[in-house]
């Protein structure tokens, strides 16, 4: 038997998956202006196909190979205005988009339009986001959103006789950070700059006003995520004292600013300049929203890095090859249980079917057949897991 996944009491223990074709690891960094591609392994279609090669999935794949004959391109039939669609599933403020062009044709792609909206109807689209007027073959290109809302974004290149091929297309979303006051300067968004430097004198850290009461911090991550682990960096230069007692929050709620949400962890102390690591309930938080709070009066809340490793709600697993495999788990009252979903990728575009619950028996360590196929785990509460008939 092969486990997959192995689950005991809320901890999460592994923090690796492979697929046979987007080979990853599953833990991402949150930090800077741009969070991450929403558009990864999304729902993608496209006006025509010009064959199996080339269908609209690819352009999503996660991967910016160029090479059409290994792939990794899309490539519709030559038609008048040939376009391509990915559904993001919900609404985003979408900050950027990339593109990446195939290494041969390079012209092709000339005068393509990025659009953005909640209409599926290329007529009927609000929002466009940037025209192509050159991407160097093999290159990835970079187009600012200003930023606009929507669900799909789709590239459509107007004219007869026309086709039109993407080897990758990335879209973006903003990460915004606030406080409750800022000092001179000091934003919120200094806290996720990427950068470690932990001197506040080189505008490097974030700092509220002096002397508050309760003074706060916080990430939107703009979706939620299951909460791996949190890294805070302390001031360097001066006043390391004033992090102790903070707190981190994690959760969905914007009551009281997002400070009532469950608490990840207590910062007891961090050495001036150095960075400390907090582990969220084992790995088995979930939230939109990231809090640090400092309880109490005459407070003042300085930070100069904080790191969230999160983990996708929606794990790939791999395709099986019709063994016995399962999930591990280590009772039936776990607070974080495991959802399979079975998926296919028609067209290189993924599917999955809804699942069906089963009740696990009660014994200690409990495994499920499943059929071949390619399976996605997902992390939710509950004391049911399920699985695809």
């Amino acid at each position: 038997m092969l486990p997959f996944a192995a689950l005991t009491g809320k901890q999460i223990n592994f923090l690796q998956y492979i697929h046979p074709v987007f080979s990853s690891v599953i833990l991402c960094y949150l930090s800077g202006n741009l969070v991450h591609n929403v558009a990864l392994h999304q729902k993608a279609t496209q006006s025509s196909e010009n064959s199996q090669l080339g269908a609209a999935g690819h352009a999503v794949d996660g991967k910016r190979d160029a090479s059409f004959q290994r792939g990794s391109c899309t490539h519709t039939e030559e038609e008048s205005d040939p376009w391509w669609r990915v559904d993001l599933e919900n609404e985003y403020t979408i900050a950027a988009v990339t593109v990446t062009n195939r290494d041969e044709h390079e012209n092709m792609l000339d005068g393509a339009e990025i659009w953005i909206g909640n209409s599926i109807d290329t007529n009927n689209i609000k929002n466009r986001c940037a025209v192509i007027s050159h991407i160097p073959k093999g290159r990835t290109f970079y187009f600012s959103c200003s930023p606009a809302k929507g669900r799909y974004v789709t590239v459509l290149l107007r004219g007869s006789k026309k086709v039109l091929s993407l080897c990758e297309v990335e879209v973006f979303v903003p990460n915004y950070a606030t406080q409750s006051s800022t000092l001179s300067g000091a934003a919120a968004s200094k806290a996720i700059d990427g950068r470690r430097n932990s001197y506040y004198s080189d505008w490097f850290c974030s700092h509220t006003a002096e002397g508050q009461t309760d003074p706060w911090w916080r990430l939107d991550l703009r979706q939620t995520f299951v909460i791996v682990s949190i890294k805070v960096t302390n001031r360097g230069d001066c006043c390391a004292e004033r992090l102790d007692g903070a707190e981190i929050r994690v959760g969905n709620s914007l009551q009281n600013n997002g400070n009532d949400n469950p608490r990840c962890a207590t910062i007891s102390h961090i050495r001036a300049g150095k960075t400390s690591t907090y582990q969220c309930d084992g790995g088995s938080m979930e939230g939109r929203f990231v809090n640090v709070i400092i309880p109490g009066k005459s407070k003042t809340l300085t930070l100069c890095e904080v790191e969230v490793y999160v983990a996708p709600r929606y794990l790939w697993v791999g395709r099986l090859l019709g063994l016995s495999v399962g999930v591990a788990v280590e009772s039936i009252n776990m607070d974080v249980v495991p959802t399979l979903r079975k998926c296919v990728i028609p067209g290189g575009g993924l599917t999955c079917w809804p699942s069906t619950k089963l009740v696990p028996s009660p014994s200690s360590t409990e495994w499920t057949a499943v059929p071949k196929g390619l399976w996605v785990f997902r992390f939710g509460s509950g004391t049911h897991w399920s699985t695809m008939a």
